[in-house]
């Protein structure tokens, strides 16, 4: 049996996918340890996970508060240019000594690191391990700065600059995506025709069960035609007020919907008696029950709800949004609409359009859903880190020296 340390950023979204797979790992008999923020990776993969504490607190740049404290106008270049500089960047400072720890004790035979732990790629390679990437947004796979090349240079220096000061400039791959490996939670069917090395695996998405509100009023849902999900994630509360409003008045008195508005921050006022409005919801068990789903297009929402054949109102906010919901278009599995201008008329005819059978986008949504399933997901994940090993051991005595001797695994 073999060891992989999964290395995590303090993102809900990017521990999610991550779970899945090292389950799969942990079932086959596989060793699993995690180096990232121990209170979310336990709540998320279970309470015995084993996890190397790899988090700045809250007073170090690149805590995850950083990330949810951007203004909502702060968009396009300079959104990524924050998220770089300010989150990105101090993380990985942060981080790289304590996954250089915990590589040390842990002495794993592969690093799974999430292509925006950057630090977990460099300090890998830096140490000759074998290090696999996970794409928890297939941004990067379409290389998204290909036509901004001073954009692209730019990042590259923040990217060497960082290898030098935490692997004494050691290494030469791009520590977003490994040469040993990428799992790309998606398919051909959302993705669309890019071009993508062998190494490159469509896996389809992670899904695992993950723990959620035992007290989710289910019953609310009963006698509904039609039921409608409206969810922003958690990194994009100070946007979310106006759309979140705009929401409630489209979808209030609405003929024979009801609707579920996830709201975190409680900025919602003045909802009608078929909106149901919740801090936090059961969101893969809630997409069962759902006909259709609006949100910002974060990837793991979009998969999530294509899973379950539902489809989508997508309305970018910044980052990998705008991308990932031209994916969700081009695939005909929902529609869009530009976050700023959607008013309460837009938004009705948004969720009008979706839910219309005749329109075709829940047929396109369930076509997605089957590549999802097909796909294989957190097994076929499992499969490939295995095959790695088998095709590339690691060279004896490599990285092993510090391992811990009791044996340690995931839920």
């Amino acid at each position: 049996m073999s060891r992989y340390l999964f290395v995590v950023p303090p993102l809900v979204g990017h521990v999610n996918p991550a779970v899945g797979t090292a389950a799969a790992l942990a079932a086959r008999g596989h060793d699993i340890a995690w180096a990232g923020p121990p209170e979310l990776v336990r709540r998320l993969a279970g309470p015995e996970a084993h996890v190397f504490p790899c988090v700045p607190s809250d007073s170090v740049p690149g805590h995850a508060a950083d990330i949810k404290g951007r203004t909502a106008e702060l968009k396009g270049p300079a959104a990524f240019q924050f998220l770089w500089e300010s989150f990105l960047i101090p993380l990985a400072d942060d981080m790289a000594p304590r996954i250089r720890a915990a590589i040390e004790r842990f002495g794993p035979d592969v690093v799974v690191a999430d292509q925006q732990t950057v630090a977990g790629g460099i300090v890998a390679e830096s140490l000759g391990l074998t290090w696999v990437t996970s794409a928890t947004t297939s941004a990067e796979l379409v290389n998204p700065l290909a036509g901004m090349p001073r954009v692209a240079a730019w990042l590259d220096g923040l990217l060497e600059a960082l290898r030098g000061r935490i692997a004494d400039g050691r290494g030469t791959a791009d520590p977003r995506t490994s040469p040993h490996g990428v799992l790309a939670y998606t398919t051909r069917a959302l993705l669309g025709p890019v071009e993508l090395p062998e190494h490159v695996w469509l896996v389809g998405p992670s899904l695992a069960d993950r723990p959620a509100p035992a007290d989710f009023p289910w019953e609310w849902l009963e006698g509904a035609d039609r039921t409608v999900l409206v969810s922003l994630g958690t990194a994009n509360a100070d946007a979310t007020a106006p759309f979140l409003n705009a929401a409630v008045q489209a979808l209030s008195g609405m003929a024979g919907v009801r609707a579920v508005i996830v709201d975190p921050a409680g900025c919602v006022s003045g909802a009608g008696e078929n909106i149901l409005l919740r801090r936090h919801v059961p969101q893969l068990p809630l997409l069962a029950h759902v006909d259709a789903a609006v949100c910002h297009a974060g990837h793991n929402t979009v998969c999530e709800s294509l899973w379950h054949g539902v489809p989508l109102v997508v309305a970018p906010i910044r980052d990998d949004q705008p991308i990932v919901a031209g994916q969700v278009t081009a695939a005909g599995a929902g529609v869009r609409l530009r976050f700023g201008r959607a008013d309460a008329r837009r938004i009705a005819d948004a969720v009008g359009t979706v839910l219309n059978e005749a329109a075709g986008h829940r047929e396109a949504a369930r076509a997605v859903g089957r590549s999802f399933r097909a796909a294989g997901g957190s097994e076929t994940a499992a499969d490939h880190l295995e095959a790695l090993l088998r095709h590339s051991p690691p060279v004896p005595g490599s990285h092993g020296q510090g391992r811990e001797q009791q044996r340690v695994g995931t839920q």
